[in-house]
């Protein structure tokens, strides 16, 4: 999620959509997890340290990576956040929930899942990751994960319409699946219905405001709608998230252009 590859901008203009569609994965970096979370990465290396939430470091020990476990936690604080909690009340809940898990220490290793089984396979390339993911729905095993990934399999084949059934059906499971939004709303964009990709990508921000992908993408949507003021807002609410991204420069004299265009709306930037 951390390439310049991930925004859905390609110059010149017309934009032209690049879809980069989320897929639920195994392992996610610190600055995937910061940029899906809108957390601070001295929090997250903090809480990894505290042993709050398991990562795994790389053979050099330079790159902590977190499972589909962690993640889990990680929505957890996401439901935390938008209950009003501070990151210190949360972290004092993660402390305590601690404990609970500290007991299974030195017993059997369990066997994975069908939707773990999925996501090895998946990021392997194997073809047999669709028949776990199946066998996961059928099983409720990450019901709402495992239609979202299904979907860009099915993506990934070209096959649109069942993607897009796919992913209406993560949402019936999880209204709340941020990345089953994001990814229907670059389904959507990539059809030219920005009224609902807009739709959808909003719903991400209104679940997840960290999530800083979706204010480049809604960017882009405002101004496919020619509403360059709401463009400039999600323009800048970006960089306020990720600050250190030079690729904001080409949309920002996308916008510009809008607004020096003689035949801009009243909406257009001042």
């Amino acid at each position: 999620m951390n390439d310049s590859r991930n925004k859905l901008l390609s110059f010149p203009s017309p934009v032209a959509l690049k879809a980069d569609y989320q897929r639920v994965k195994s392992a996610y970096t610190v600055r995937e997890i910061k940029q899906l979370f809108g957390l601070g990465e001295r929090t997250i290396r903090r809480w990894t340290e505290q042993g709050i939430i398991e990562g795994s470091s790389s053979p050099d020990q330079k790159e902590v990576t977190y499972g589909f476990q962690a993640l889990t936690q990680f929505r957890r604080v996401r439901d935390l956040r938008s209950q009003g909690q501070t990151i210190r009340q949360i972290e004092a809940e993660l402390q305590g929930q601690l404990s609970l898990f500290r007991g299974t220490e030195g017993q059997v290793a369990r066997l994975l899942t069908p939707f773990e089984e999925a996501l090895i396979l998946h990021e392997r390339g194997d073809v047999k990751a669709a028949e776990y993911y199946l066998e996961a729905v059928n099983e409720g095993d990450n019901v709402a994960e495992a239609y979202c990934n299904l979907a860009i399999i099915n993506l990934e084949q070209g096959n649109g319409a069942e993607a897009l059934n796919q992913l209406t059906l993560s949402l019936k499971h999880d209204p709340r699946h941020v990345e089953a939004h994001y990814n229907l709303a670059n389904l959507y964009y990539d059809h030219g219905n920005y009224h609902l990709a807009r739709l959808h990508y909003e719903a991400a921000t209104q679940i997840e405001p960290g999530f800083s992908l979706v204010y480049f993408n809604l960017a882009l949507v405002y101004h496919r709608m020619s509403d360059a003021s709401a463009a400039w807002a999600a323009l800048q609410h970006y960089r306020e998230l990720e600050p250190d991204d030079q690729d904001t420069d080409a949309l920002s004299d996308l916008l510009q252009a809008m607004a020096n265009s003689p035949n801009r709306p009243n909406n257009s930037l001042r």
